[in-house]
Parts: C-alpha cells; structure tokens; sequence
C-alpha cells in the first residue's frame, strides 16, 4: 500500500482492527493502550481522544507528546521489511507500532514488549 494513503488514514480506522487482533489472541484492549502509550507519550484521555478525532496517522505521530527514545529498539520484520531499515520517519513510527502490537497479540510479555 502507498505510504501517503496509509498516512491520511485515520488512526481509528486501524485501531478497531488492532482491539480484534489482541482479543482473538487473549489480550485486552488496556494492553493495547497501554503499549500505544508507551510507544507515543499520549495518556489515555488523549489517545482516547484522538481516536474519536479520527486524527490521521501523520497528525497522530506528529502531534505525540513524548516519542519513546527506546523505539529504536524496536527491531525485526513487519510486512517483509526490517523496519530498521526503514528511511521514511513516518512510516518507520507506523511500523514501530504495528510490530507492538504483533508482538502483544503472539503473547509477549509486556515487559519485553516495553522493551523494560
């Protein structure tokens, strides 16, 4: 998928699909949020209302409070692509947060997954 068309989706569009991926495989959307938030510096309020915003992804990650420095961290494949290999800054940020929630769905423990 182009990356333009994902950046102007809404964050909301994904995330319903996020909730049904974690909760078929046993985990809760709290986790969920909890690994958003780890990932973006928004509290819940805030995350809660950027969803009901349908803020687009550009907006979302552009208007984080607080990146987490330990992303970087965050390593391996995401829809066949390292995603430290990835140069667009926006798509990496995407990518970081997929590979979060693939990793939340598999049974990671949370410690792992906030990379503690």
């Amino acid at each position: 998928m182009n990356g333009h068309r994902i950046y102007a989706m809404s964050v909301a569009s994904v995330y319903v699909h996020y909730v049904a991926k974690v909760e078929r495989k046993g985990r809760t959307k709290e986790e969920l949020d909890q690994v958003i938030r780890w990932l973006t510096g928004y509290d819940q309020a805030a995350l809660e209302a950027e969803l009901a915003n349908k803020t687009t992804f550009e907006e979302f990650f552009a208007k984080a409070p607080a990146l987490n420095d330990n992303r970087a961290l965050i390593t391996g494949k995401i829809c066949g692509v390292r995603i430290e290999e990835i140069e667009e800054p926006l798509m990496r940020e995407i990518r970081y947060m997929d590979k979060l929630v693939d990793e939340l769905a598999q049974g990671r423990k949370m410690e792992k997954i906030l990379r503690a």
